[in-house]
């Protein structure tokens, strides 16, 4: 089973910046992961939001970024080659095979690609593979951690209200 660095943000505020980058991502990878705990499985599909946005479907979406970023990005590969929806939009949507299990080891193994794709890169290696063009590793950590931390807060939220009913 993939699990998460233990390394927490405070563990580095003396290391270089890529390290501080890192360890900032997979602080939110771990907690939007973990938004899911405890949950039933109807909770975690539960809409409370006009759009198609869930906790399950957050961590799905979450999966998405990883490969979008760290797989897309780096390996030059089509999304169609990943396996992965066109649009973002798209990446919300549930199956009928989607579990709390299923989706939150799918994130899991995504996070560990992308940490083994990038750890012999460093920040100012540029990533051609992404349709918005080539871009500095350093750009796309500061855009994952910025979604990332966008997508925590939305789940905060989401599961406050779940757990209020």
């Amino acid at each position: 089973m993939t699990s998460f660095p233990g390394t927490f943000a405070d563990d580095v505020v003396s290391q270089p910046a890529q390290a501080q980058l890192e360890a900032f991502i997979d602080e939110h990878r771990r907690d939007l992961n973990g938004c899911l705990d405890g949950l039933t499985e109807e909770q975690a599909r539960r809409s409370l939001v006009p759009s198609r946005t869930t906790l399950l479907g957050l961590v799905k979406h979450a999966a998405f970024v990883e490969k979008v970023w760290f797989d897309e990005a780096v390996t030059c590969r089509s999304r169609s080659e990943i396996g992965i929806p066109a649009t973002p939009d798209e990446s919300f949507i549930l199956t009928d095979d989607d579990t709390i299990a299923s989706v939150q080891r799918a994130h899991r193994e995504a996070c560990e690609a992308s940490r083994r794709a990038t750890a012999s890169l460093s920040l100012d290696d540029i990533l051609r593979g992404h349709r918005r063009g080539p871009v500095p590793l350093r750009w796309v950590y500061l855009h994952v951690l910025r979604e990332l931390a966008q997508h925590c807060g939305h789940a905060e939220i989401l599961r406050e209200q779940l757990l209020a009913e």
